[in-house]
C-alpha cells in the first residue's frame, strides 16, 4: 500500500492474514498502471462510487496524509453547514468550489479517482473509533454523496444508479407508467412545483412525461411515505427519478455504518504500524471543532488562571460567551441556579480550567453567601453533584462541557431559569438591548446578528458577535475555520486574542 518501508510492513505478522482481498489479490502488492486504470474504471463506472471494495495498489505516506486532509476539509465544511441549518442550495454553493479544488470528479483522471477512493477509506480508519465519530462521519459522507449526485447531469445520475447493486432499484416499464399515470402525476405534482420550481402546469406535464419511476418496497422510503410524497400500490412505492436520492442515501448510510463497525473491530491489527497511528490520531482529533475538548486541550489559553476567585475578574469574564455571562449573572442575582443551569455552567467552568477543588469552593461561596444556605446544606445536597461532574463519584465518567448543539437540545428555560442559548431564548428587545448597550454593537451590527437569529442560525449569530467584539467584521462568510459551535471554543479563542501583544 505504501512505497516507503515496504519490507518493514511485510514482516509484521498482523498484516499477514489481512493482506488479501476477496479476489485473492494482495492489497499491499504493487499494480501496474494498466491494472490500476481497469480497477478504477470498474469502481467508477460513473462519477460517484459506493466504495464497496477496499483499495489496493501503492501510495506514499505523503499522499496518505494529504489526501485525507483534503477530504477532511470538505467534510468539515459540510458539518459546519449542517450546524448552521444551511439549505441544500446554499450548501451546494458553499461546498462546490471546495470540491472542485480538493476532490474534483469532473474528469476521468486516474489520480483524482484514486484520491477520492483512498481518502474515503483512510478517514474510515480515523472515524470508526467511537459512536459519535461514526455518526458524524456517516452524516457528512452521506451529505457529500447527495451534493455530488445533485451536481451531476440527469444522464450521469441515471448512469450512476445503473451501476448500483441495490435490491429493488429498477425502473418500471413505460406500459406500467401509462396504466398508473393519473395516480403518479397527482402524487408528484406538488413536489414538481415546490421542489423543482415548475409552476406552470404544462411544464409539470412535460417533465412527468419524460420522468422515469422506480418501483420498490414502501419500507425502503418510509420517510417519503410518511409525508405522502410517493404513490403506493400493493406494498410497493413508485418513486420518481428526481426523488430516488432518498433511497440511495439511506442505502449508502446503512452500508457505511456496517463497514465502520467492521473497520473498528479490525483496528487492533494496525497497532504495530507506528507510521500510521500518529497520522490517524491527528486526523480524527481535528474532525469537529467541538472535539477539541477530547484532546486534553482544556484551558490552553488560560494556563491555570481560572480559580474560585479569578473567575469573577473582568479579565476572565470578558472572554465568556453570552450564555456563560447569563449564567453567571443569574447565579449572582439569585445565589442559586436550577439543575440545567448548574450543569451547563459547571461543565463550562470545568472546560476553561477550573479544578474540582476550586469548583467546590466557587459553588459553595456562591450558594452560601448572603445567608440563603448553610455550608452543611450545600455539602449535603450539592457537593456530590459537582464532584460527579468531574468524574469523582458514581460511574466516574469524565463528562465533557456541553457544545451548542447539546445546549440547544435542552428544554427552553422557564421563568427563573438561566440555562440555554440567549440567541434562541431571549426576546428581540432584550437581546437588542444587551447587544447594543452591553456589548457596544452598532445598529447595523445588531441587525446583522438578529438576521441570523431570525434564520435560527444561533451559532452563526454568536460567531458574528465574537468577530465584532474581537476586531473582526460580519461581512466575512462564517466557515468551518471561524464558526463557533461550542461555548468553550468561544472562550479559548477570546482568551488567546486577549493575550496577543498589542501592536506598537
Amino acid at each position: 500500500m505504501f512505497r516507503q518501508s515496504k519490507r518493514r510492513v511485510l514482516s509484521r505478522k498482523n498484516f499477514d492474514d489481512q493482506s488479501t482481498s476477496s479476489s485473492g489479490k494482495f492489497i499491499m502488492s504493487a499494480t501496474s498502471s494498466e491494472e490500476e486504470k481497469q480497477l478504477y474504471e470498474s469502481l467508477y463506472q460513473s462519477k460517484l462510487s459506493f466504495y464497496n471494495a477496499p483499495p489496493r495498489g501503492e501510495i506514499t505516506l505523503e499522499q496518505f496524509e494529504v489526501w485525507a486532509i483534503d477530504r477532511l476539509k470538505v467534510l468539515l465544511e459540510i458539518e459546519s453547514c449542517i450546524q448552521r441549518n444551511k439549505s441544500v442550495k446554499e450548501m451546494e454553493m458553499i461546498v462546490k468550489p471546495l470540491l472542485q479544488k480538493l476532490l474534483p470528479s469532473s474528469t476521468a483522471s486516474l489520480l483524482e479517482r484514486k484520491k477520492d477512493y483512498y481518502s474515503h477509506f483512510i478517514l474510515r480508519l480515523c472515524f470508526c473509533r467511537s459512536k459519535d465519530l461514526r455518526e458524524k462521519f456517516i452524516r457528512s459522507e452521506t451529505t457529500l454523496l447527495k451534493l455530488r449526485f445533485n451536481m451531476m447531469t440527469s444522464h450521469d445520475q441515471a448512469k450512476f444508479v445503473r451501476t448500483l447493486d441495490l435490491p429493488f432499484l429498477q425502473f418500471i416499464s413505460d406500459q406500467e407508467k401509462e396504466e398508473l399515470s393519473a395516480e403518479l402525476y397527482q402524487t408528484i405534482s406538488s413536489a414538481l412545483q415546490f421542489q423543482l420550481n415548475l409552476t406552470d402546469e404544462n411544464q409539470r406535464r412535460q417533465y412527468f412525461n419524460q420522468e422515469k419511476f422506480i418501483k420498490l418496497p414502501f419500507e425502503s422510503v418510509i420517510d417519503l411515505v410518511g409525508s405522502r410524497q410517493v404513490f403506493i400500490k400493493k406494498g410497493y412505492a413508485y418513486l420518481p427519478q428526481f426523488q430516488q436520492l432518498n433511497h440511495i442515501a439511506n442505502e449508502f448510510s446503512s452500508m457505511l455504518s456496517e463497514a465502520l463497525l467492521r473497520t473498528f473491530q479490525n483496528i487492533p491489527r494496525l497497532n504495530e504500524d507506528d507510521r500510521l497511528l500518529p497520522i490517524l490520531s491527528h486526523l480524527s482529533s481535528g474532525y469537529d471543532v467541538s472535539n477539541f475538548l477530547q484532546q486534553d486541550m482544556f484551558s490552553q489559553a488560560s494556563q491555570g488562571d481560572v480559580n474560585a476567585t479569578s473567575v469573577y475578574s473582568e479579565k476572565i469574564r470578558e472572554n465568556f460567551p453570552l450564555c456563560a455571562k447569563n449564567l453567571m449573572g443569574g447565579l449572582k442575582a439569585n445565589r442559586h441556579l436550577r439543575y440545567q443551569a448548574r450543569q451547563q455552567l459547571s461543565f463550562f467552568l470545568k472546560g476553561i480550567g477550573m479544578s474540582v477543588d476550586d469548583a467546590l469552593q466557587f459553588w459553595s461561596d456562591a450558594f452560601t453567601s448572603g445567608g440563603n444556605m448553610t455550608t452543611e446544606k450545600f455539602n449535603k445536597e450539592y457537593r456530590y453533584n459537582f464532584r460527579h461532574n468531574y468524574g469523582l463519584e458514581g460511574n466516574r465518567i469524565n463528562y465533557k462541557p456541553w457544545d451548542c448543539r447539546t445546549i440547544l437540545s435542552k428544554p427552553r428555560p422557564s421563568r427563573g431559569e438561566f440555562h440555554g442559548c440567549p440567541y434562541r431564548d431571549w426576546n428581540v428587545d432584550k437581546l437588542t438591548l444587551e447587544l447594543s448597550q452591553g456589548m457596544n454593537l452598532t445598529p447595523a451590527q445588531v441587525t446583522s446578528v438578529l438576521d441570523s437569529v431570525q434564520r435560527t442560525e444561533y451559532t452563526v449569530a454568536c460567531t458574528k458577535v465574537f468577530e465584532i467584539t474581537h476586531g473582526g467584521s460580519t461581512s466575512v462568510e462564517v466557515n468551518d475555520q471561524t464558526h463557533i459551535s461550542h461555548p468553550n471554543l468561544y472562550y479559548e479563542r477570546s482568551r488567546q486574542f486577549q493575550k496577543k501583544p498589542s501592536p506598537r
